[in-house]
């Protein structure tokens, strides 16, 4: 049979011309090598190579895009026949039609379907909290409030919901999930993480992925390949601005940063993107270790490894690892990357030239180019490519339709999460005089964050049509309220930062005399990357002022919050009666909030990281107990604004009966039962979460750490018993010799107010 294979090969080799390319609709594993087996180095180095959508597109006298997009066959056909490009990459500027979307797919994709190439296009874009580039499309919490939810499902319906709207503009690639960890709030990016817990974070990344891809071995039409963000570290820098260098000790990698992409591999997601940072001083792009020997060696990843925006150039323009941007591209490439995202930028010509001249020349060897091409035609056979890169665009009556935006209103109103009712104030009360202000309280910008339409998702011209914003939401959700609207304060720019300034603050302060709720909406202007660098968690004081303001006026004080990360509010806090945490909970935000402050729904979100008091104390609620120490001598120090997983409710299940099912103290397996009763006259979503703690151990235990957690719905009057199932896989830890180990001794179980020992009476290693 091999024997048959090699002639096989030696016929496709010597038995065509040039002209007579290999063409395949369903191509095996055979037929992919025979077809890198007939590929030039030109080929293949071109499938390694993504080129942005303005490097193939039409553009005016002066350079710009023409309105609408469109593409430059001449552009195109150089990019195609003579490089060989395999990826293009969405870099438009705004959101496009569904119209410019079918005519940029047709023509990118016309060489393959007219067989002038063999090798099909591999469109990709950052639709991270739905599709975000196409007008109409369905946007859903940010991937912060998705973990705020606790609901793993609605992760994998929003997956779902997103993976068809793509396919349905033509897009078969999105690049998300992110599933770097949020542990560094300063971070301009934390609101596109799953939060700083890891076992929070991979059920929800998981799900995402599971939604993304869909169940079958291949991807059908209506799913698309996910891309796991940013591999890894890239959210631990050490200053807090992106793209900045990150300390991570091993250990801390193995337990905390790792698991997520490990479970994303497991699923079968098909591609990966990679930090742009340094962690322990070396480059993401240029790590072999984490690339090569953990990702694809340790972890069997099948799928390919792109690069981040450009940074195969920012070896050797920003760190500094390659003297020559020709000895960039060997570097990354050689430690594992497959494929360089816009590696020069727009000539990606030279790129192409080097990485040519890199092969002939020995410094790539042909093993690791046919590597990296056959990791990239398997995403391509996975995905369909091959048989047919243009979907039929009539088979998607769904996109943007009602029952998408009822999923993402869903993924709302359960993010949202209430931190304080003091007297209960909420839900509001229709006899009540309400006045919204701040500046998020008429921006549907400020619900929805960065990519929302454009890049940064400051451009309000692109807002999509008929979303209410909250002030509007209310109104609607309460037509029989005297309820009105004063800015008070607005957010801008300046010299790169966001400032404020006050809008008529003399009528704000009219306008308090007036009523009875104050419902403040505060905030930051959406941002991401190096545009959402900030200098201080700190909320800023205008906006701090309209709180002290409507307390000195002896108003009830509601304080909304749509953060892309925890900023710190300790000395207004004592001011306001309700705080809520909207997060950015996207353009069914408003009306989720609305329906919520005003009791039509209860709230059901759960912080998914532990919400700051002070700008310069960062902590984590699986701190060692030893960290709590304070400067008394007491361990009182821990003492955060709210602590992860904190959240209220208007009507609180019963959780009671916490007991073993079984336990094998041998082997570490063991079940534990819980009893979840709603004796409330509502229906209610109730977050059970699960904690371990390991009393003694051969490092430093954590004072407490998730292993588990069950949202659970209950109609009026329903109980249900939920069981968990854990394992020594559940209890193990980075021991001190460095391994995996589940070390002998006592462990406790706490659900809510309920605590079980379980005693390992062996040390288990993994």
């Amino acid at each position: 049979m091999k024997a048959l294979y090699s002639l096989f090969v030696l016929l496709v080799l010597f038995g065509f011309n040039s002209a007579e390319k290999l063409h395949f609709t369903n191509p095996s594993e055979q037929d992919i090598e025979a077809l890198i087996a007939s590929m030039s180095i030109e080929e293949k180095v071109g499938q390694t190579c993504q080129i942005t959508l303005d490097a193939i597109h039409k553009t005016d006298e002066k350079g710009g895009a023409l309105i609408p997009e469109q593409i430059d066959p001449n552009k195109l056909k150089e990019a195609i026949d003579v490089y060989h490009v395999g990826s293009v990459l969405n870099v438009g500027w705004h959101t496009l039609s569904m119209d410019e979307w079918i005519s940029i797919m047709n023509s990118v994709h016309e060489p393959y379907m007219t067989k002038q190439t063999n090798i099909p296009i591999l469109y990709g874009i950052d639709a991270i909290h739905g599709v975000n580039y196409t007008v109409g499309g369905t946007l859903f919490p940010q991937e912060i409030g998705l973990a705020a939810t606790w609901n793993p499902s609605l992760a994998e319906r929003m997956g779902q919901i997103t993976a068809y709207e793509c396919r349905a503009s033509g897009i078969p690639w999105n690049f998300s999930p992110v599933l770097d960890l949020g542990r560094q709030p300063l971070w301009s990016r934390h609101f596109e993480t799953l939060g700083e817990d890891p076992v929070l974070g991979t059920q929800m990344g998981a799900a995402l992925v599971r939604g993304y891809q869909g169940s079958g071995k291949e991807v059908d039409e209506f799913h698309v390949a996910a891309c796991l963000k940013h591999f890894v570290g890239y959210s631990a820098s050490f200053s807090g601005r992106d793209r900045t260098p990150a300390f991570i000790p091993e250990k801390y990698m193995q337990e905390l940063y790792f698991p997520a992409f490990k479970e994303a591999v497991a699923q079968g997601a098909l591609t990966l993107m990679i930090n742009s940072g340094v962690v322990n001083g070396i480059p993401g792009h240029a790590n072999y270790q984490l690339l090569t020997q953990t990702l694809k060696k340790d972890w069997g990843f099948k799928g390919f490894v792109v690069s981040d925006w450009e940074d195969f150039i920012m070896l050797h323009t920003v760190h500094r690892t390659a003297p020559s941007l020709a000895e960039a591209a060997v570097q990354a490439f050689n430690a594992g990357v497959d494929m360089s995202m816009v590696p020069s930028n727009p000539q990606y010509k030279t790129y192409c030239q080097d990485m040519v001249a890199a092969v002939k020349n020995g410094q790539i060897s042909m093993a690791r180019l046919d590597d990296a091409v056959r990791r990239i035609l398997y995403v391509k056979k996975q995905l369909g490519l091959f048989q047919s890169p243009l979907p039929n665009f009539d088979q998607y009556s769904l996109f943007g339709s009602e029952d998408h935006k009822k999923a993402a209103k869903e993924a709302a109103l359960e993010s949202i999460t209430l931190l304080k009712n003091d007297g209960a104030v909420l839900p509001l009360q229709t006899n009540q005089r309400i006045l919204v202000a701040g500046p998020g309280a008429a921006s549907i910008n400020m619900l929805n964050g960065a990519w929302t339409h454009t890049w940064q998702g400051l451009d309000t011209s692109f807002n999509t049509p008929g979303v209410l914003n909250i002030y509007q939401a209310l109104k609607y959700q309460l037509p029989n309220t005297t309820i009105s609207h004063a800015k008070g304060v607005e957010l801008y720019l300046e010299n790169d930062f966001e400032a404020s300034r006050f809008v008529n603050l003399d009528a704000y302060k009219k306008a308090l005399k007036k009523n009875d709720i104050i419902v403040i909406c505060v905030g930051e202007l959406p941002s991401t990357e190096k545009p959402g660098d900030i200098r201080s968690l700190q909320l800023d004081q205008k906006q701090k002022e309209l709180v002290r303001l409507a307390k000195a006026a002896n108003k009830k004080v509601v304080l909304v919050l749509l953060e892309a990360r925890p900023r710190i509010i300790n000395d207004i806090e004592p001011l306001c009666d309700a705080i809520i945490q909207a997060y950015l909970p996207g353009d069914h935000g408003g009306m989720a909030l609305s329906e919520l402050i005003s009791g039509k729904a209860d709230f059901s979100g759960r912080l998914p990281y532990t919400y700051p008091r002070y700008d310069g104390v960062i902590e984590f609620y699986d701190h060692p107990g030893s960290v709590a120490r304070a400067k008394s001598g007491q361990f009182n120090a821990y003492n955060p604004q709210w602590d992860f997983g904190f959240g209220l409710s208007y009507n609180y299940a019963q959780i009671s009966n916490v007991q073993f099912v079984n336990k094998n103290e041998a082997t570490g397996d063991f079940s534990v039962s819980v009893t979840v009763k709603n004796e409330t006259k509502q229906l209610t979503k109730t977050v059970v979460p699960v904690y371990l703690s390991d009393l003694y151990a051969s490092t430093t235990p954590e004072l407490k750490r998730l292993i588990g957690f069950n949202k659970v719905v209950l109609n009026t009057g329903e109980t249900k018993t939920i069981i968990f199932k854990f394992s020594a896989n559940d209890l193990k830890r980075i021991a001190a010799d460095g391994k995996w180990r589940a070390e002998k001794g006592t462990f406790e179980i706490k659900i809510a107010d309920q605590t079980l020992t379980f005693n390992l009476s062996n040390d288990i290693d993994f």
